[in-house]
């Protein structure tokens, strides 16, 4: 802590000179191993006196000697960069795979215990682009402001991705073309856009706002080890589970919901309650959405299983039923069955973005930053 500087640096040229000797003592002349030796000799007597000047001169003499033996070139340069770079993706990469992967939620299966992507229709004027600026960091909030230009009709909206985490929707209409920063699902649900609707010059096609789904870290690891606890937010893949389609270019799609049956489990639902082994579901997250206060409604009878209050439903032992806190808008194993354990992905772990504690006093907003619950 109260080492001089010029000491510490001296130290550290020491432990590199030694370090290089070690790895090309076979490869140097006898001069220029001798003039290597000398040199951290020099130094190494110099720090032991304490002599300033004396370890000045010897370590400058020590780090001239070692840049003549290994010149720096643009070469070495571009080669150290593409060795971070490549160890920073392999790390990444491994994080990704084995530990925490990222997921955006895009529906609201979950709401409000997670966000979907949701729009905020408005006939209101953007906010100026500053304060624009900081409500897409912090909250993920976007601005969209689509007029037709023409006497038109929407002909077709397709989704297009980028970068996985940002969703747009091209409206191919008669006339003209819009790329807008929303969902298809979005634009129709909360901006009543749809294919065959017509427009007159002029008119506003979308206005508002779209907050951005929740975007979450998944814990992939502790399932390895440890069962699904009943009540966890899990994410799991879709494959293989009939009634759910696959997206022609992306493939099966993920979801993320609430585990409500474990292998074995006999449920029910008798509005707004859900029944496990003849009891009511216990639990933080079951207790919130059973007290229906909005904004949870408690949980709704299903379609193809626990469709009736008087009806049970028992989970096979390789499966697990999942439930959405949204029940009244929610796709989930009601419709389509218990999940296969082989499609577990993992724990909904944390909410990472967007924010809301900075902003929440000024902004109206529904955001859950921090542990999943």
């Amino acid at each position: 802590m109260f080492t001089p500087r010029h000491v510490k640096h001296s130290r550290l040229l020491l432990r590199h000179a030694r370090k290089y000797l070690r790895y090309k003592r076979d490869l140097l002349s006898a001069s220029d191993r001798d003039e290597i030796v000398a040199g951290i000799e020099n130094l190494r007597h110099a720090l032991q006196q304490r002599d300033r000047q004396r370890i000045h001169s010897t370590a400058e003499a020590l780090d001239k000697t070692l840049h003549r033996l290994t010149p720096v070139t643009w070469e070495s340069h571009w080669r150290e960069n593409c060795e971070v770079i490549l160890v920073a993706i392999v790390v990444a990469v491994g994080i990704r795979s084995y530990f925490l992967q990222p997921f955006k939620i895009p529906t609201g299966s979950m709401q409000p215990t997670l966000n979907g992507i949701i729009g905020h229709p408005s006939t209101q004027p953007a906010p100026n682009i500053l304060r624009q600026i900081g409500e897409f960091v912090v909250l993920g909030r976007n601005y969209i402001n689509v007029v037709s230009r023409e006497d038109d009709q929407v002909l077709q909206i397709e989704q297009k991705k980028v970068l996985f985490f940002f969703t747009f929707s091209r409206l191919i209409c008669q006339q003209q073309k819009f790329l807008v920063y929303a969902p298809p699902e979005t634009l129709n649900h909360d901006f009543n856009v749809f294919s065959g609707r017509a427009y007159r010059r002029g008119d506003i096609i979308a206005k508002g706002a779209v907050d951005t789904g929740d975007q979450v870290f998944v814990d992939k690891f502790s399932y390895n080890f440890v069962k699904p606890h009943r009540g966890d937010v899990f994410v799991f893949r879709t494959n293989h589970i009939f009634g759910i389609r696959e997206d022609p270019d992306t493939g099966s799609p993920f979801y993320i919901k609430r585990l409500a049956g474990l292998p074995g489990d006999e449920l029910r639902i008798d509005p707004p309650l859900l029944f496990i082994n003849g009891k009511i579901a216990e639990g933080f997250g079951f207790a919130r959405i059973m007290t229906a206060k909005p904004p949870y409604r408690g949980y709704a009878l299903g379609h193809d299983y626990l469709s009736e209050p008087n009806r049970s439903f028992t989970v096979p032992q390789d499966g697990y039923f999942a439930l959405g806190d949204n029940s009244y808008n929610s796709y989930d194993s009601r419709y389509w069955g218990p999940v296969p354990e082989e499609n577990l992905v993992g724990r909904g772990l944390f909410v990472y973005w967007p924010f809301n504690w900075p902003f929440k006093l000024a902004i109206q907003s529904n955001q859950h930053w921090g542990l999943i619950r």
